[in-house]
């Protein structure tokens, strides 16, 4: 077949998914080309311009530690960080920034464009082109299907009629197929606002026969700051030394320009505006069908759920430092137009508020994610891979690991190589991975760190731990990214020896019990610089990062700083586990015997650069919940040991004695690759997993018998 122009891989869609797999094939040295339907709108932020949060942070920083592109970008066009949750546990802190809307995709596209192998091209997309595994094969260097694909992708056309060959291509739509936007009574097809959706694509996938689903994703109405009455709202800062997203990045661009958040309330009258006209948004006339996201639902939702709140919490968030315009967080909508008008008013600070962009909900088709392997490629269709909302997951944190996996996949196809696959115990990527390929869904899934089973092994400080190693392998993970990886882990290591092997002196006890009293002084609510006020009136404000500098955090009474003599002569790794002590409380003490760890931390300062504490803060939580990790890696084992055990392609479960009807259609529909997987899927039992691990042998047995006759 005779083609415009060839490459190694072609990916549809410069989204945040679509961006990861195509830096990912350029680095791995294929020839590699990205379609989009407007390239000045590469990687544009439709709805929040923010990365990370709850469980996302963690992805992007696994995305970072494989070598995506994600993180590096937030933290240069960044205007506000926060470390969340830092008064609870290591295992679910997480990084979140506030982005320029504009600088990131402006950045994004400075990066894409000096990328070598890589072209940026300006197209629609209106089929796939794919080929039958039966027909003879046109040449040596063309991606051979596996075993259980009927088909093999050949590449693609456009709407212009130019046919692009591929090796392998990659779908990263996100809400643009079939898209149709719902606002009041009105409805209009589109991709996004003001952007055609891809009607084509979308029946061409239809046609391939891959099992398709309907979901729903909304946004809030934007704002004219300069309209706003900013003196009603509570102030919410960034924090004073912000964590990077990127292990490759010492200091964000903007650590001493970061803008401020505020938070509002919604009133009683808000509250009346809504219910009075809920019957006029289209999730409850009936005009929308599909399903909306459980854990980011509608303000209308809001008040028909939980009748009994009598106020709900809006974020008003800055789209850059360049624009007036100001993201109302909270306030997801797809009522008519004049009634927004009037539920903004009612919030105490904008009843003079002018909205720029309405709030909209958008219906769009994404693919039953169980038709694809554990790599993201489609099971009937050899090289096509599907990464994205297309997959039906929501936010750009879960659409940028799925590209770079699906870049990593297809690359790594392309070229022969076995493929990356990741178990549930390195990372929150291959939980989402998983959960969409065994489970499916019937709504946009949102990663939490409560769908991991081992959340303590899965912190943001070890994602390069975990899965750096990857990276290099594959080719994304430069000399000098290597470099400094290695010399943290020897960093960390030794320190964590010399934790273990100092003593505990009298003088070393004074200094840790000074600290431990001062911390307790600095760290009272009323001159800590971090609560951020986002509780109602009246109520205790939330914590940000309070992890700022030597003794900062966690907060200890004063009659916690109690008497340690008992403790002296042993290790300061003991002495580290008592809750009461944090390893701030040793930096003095650090400083004289590690000096090497606060190598470029400045003068020697109170003070703690994110870096520096962010690494002294790892080795915490490696002595402190020892116990804990190990008890976890022992239920890690025995997954492996689940998931070492492969099921055949050609394992028959029709003649499996013992497995009910709708056991069988499960596990063919799914056809997981291991029992581990088999186990997760919803509705197979432990008694069924038992089955087939013993016919397994069973049907080999039968198999050898049958070819040696």
């Amino acid at each position: 077949m005779q083609f415009t122009e060839h490459f190694d891989v072609v990916i549809v869609g410069a989204g945040h998914a679509g961006c990861e797999a195509a830096v990912a094939c350029a680095r791995m040295g294929l020839k590699t080309a990205l379609y989009t339907l407007n390239v000045d709108l590469i990687a544009q932020m439709s709805c929040n311009p923010a990365v990370g949060g709850i469980a996302k942070g963690h992805l992007v920083r696994e995305v970072d530690a494989l070598g995506g592109i994600m993180g590096e970008i937030t933290d240069a066009v960044g205007i506000q960080f926060r470390l969340l949750n830092t008064s609870r546990g290591p295992a679910v802190w997480s990084p979140r920034a506030q982005c320029d809307k504009q600088a990131y995709r402006l950045k994004m596209r400075e990066v894409l464009e000096a990328q070598p192998n890589l072209k940026i091209k300006q197209a629609e997309v209106a089929e796939l082109m794919v080929e039958s595994s039966h027909q003879p094969e046109q040449a040596s260097s063309v991606v051979r299907p596996s075993s259980s694909a009927e088909r093999r992708i050949l590449g693609i056309k456009l709407r212009d009629g130019r046919t692009v060959g591929a090796q392998a291509a990659i779908i990263t739509t996100g809400t643009f197929l079939n898209g149709l936007i719902h606002c009041g009574e009105q409805q209009y097809p589109a991709g996004r606002s003001g952007e055609p959706n891809a009607v084509l694509l979308g029946e061409a996938l239809k046609n391939l026969g891959l099992r398709g689903c309907r979901l729903k994703t909304g946004t809030p109405p934007r704002l004219d700051g300069r309209t706003i009455d900013w003196s009603k709202f509570q102030v919410q800062p960034g924090d004073d030394d912000p964590t990077p997203f990127s292990f490759r990045t010492k200091r964000v661009a903007h650590h001493d320009s970061q803008v401020p958040c505020y938070i509002a309330w919604t009133t009683p009258e808000t509250h009346r505006i809504i219910r009075e006209n809920v019957h006029r948004s289209p999730m409850y006339s009936g005009q929308i069908k599909s399903i909306g996201p459980r854990y980011c639902p509608s303000i209308e939702d809001k008040i028909v759920k939980f009748p009994d709140k009598t106020t709900h919490q809006l974020f008003l968030e800055p789209e850059g430092l360049n624009t007036h315009e100001i993201y109302v967080n909270g306030m997801s909508t797809s009522l008519p137009v004049e009634v927004q008008m009037e539920i903004l008013k009612s919030v105490p600070g904008l009843e003079n508020a002018e909205m720029l962009r309405p709030g909209y909900a958008i219906e769009y088709d994404a693919i039953d994610a169980t038709e694809l392997e554990r790599t993201l490629e489609v099971k009937k269709i050899a090289g096509l891979f599907l990464a994205g909302q297309i997959n039906g997951t929501s936010g750009y944190e879960e659409a940028a690991c799925q590209g770079l996996m699906a870049g990593i996949n297809a690359g790594l196809k392309v070229k022969n190589e076995p493929p990356l696959i990741l178990d549930r115990s390195e990372g929150y990527t291959a939980i989402l991975i998983d959960d969409l390929i065994s489970k499916g869904t019937n709504e946009p899934y949102r990663m939490f760190t409560s769908r991991a089973e081992f959340r303590l092994h899965l912190r943001i400080d070890n994602a390069d731990l975990r899965l750096t190693h990857h990276g290099r392998r594959i080719g994304l993970i430069s000399d000098e990214a290597w470099a400094d990886y290695l010399a943290k882990q020897e960093r960390q290591t030794n320190l964590k020896r010399l934790l273990e092997k100092t003593k505990l002196t009298t003088i070393m006890l004074e200094q840790i019990v000074g600290s431990i009293q001062h911390s307790a002084v600095s760290a009272q609510p009323s001159i800590a610089p971090n609560n951020v006020g986002t509780a109602a009136p009246g109520c205790p404000p939330e914590r940000s990062s309070g992890l700022l500098n030597e003794g900062a955090e966690p907060a200890v009474p004063p009659t916690r700083a109690r008497d340690f003599s008992s403790a002296i002569g042993q290790s300061l790794a003991q002495l580290l586990k008592r809750p009461e002590v944090v390893i701030e409380n040793l930096v003095p003490i650090l400083r004289e015997l590690a000096p090497e760890s606060f190598a470029y931390a400045g003068s020697a300062t109170s003070l703690l650069l994110s870096a520096v504490r962010n690494e002294l803060k790892s080795v915490e939580t490696e002595i402190k919940y020892e116990g804990y990790l190990q008890q976890q890696q022992r239920a890690i084992d025995r997954l492996k040991k689940a998931e070492q055990r492969n099921i055949p392609e050609w394992f028959d479960y029709k003649s499996v004695s013992g497995l009910s009807r709708e056991m069988q259609e499960t596990l063919l529909k799914i056809r997981p690759r291991t029992l581990g997987h088999a186990s997760r899927i919803p509705g197979v039992t432990p008694a069924a997993v038992s089955l087939v691990n013993v016919f397994i042998e069973i049907q080999a047995k039968r198999r050898e018998q049958a070819l040696a006759i």
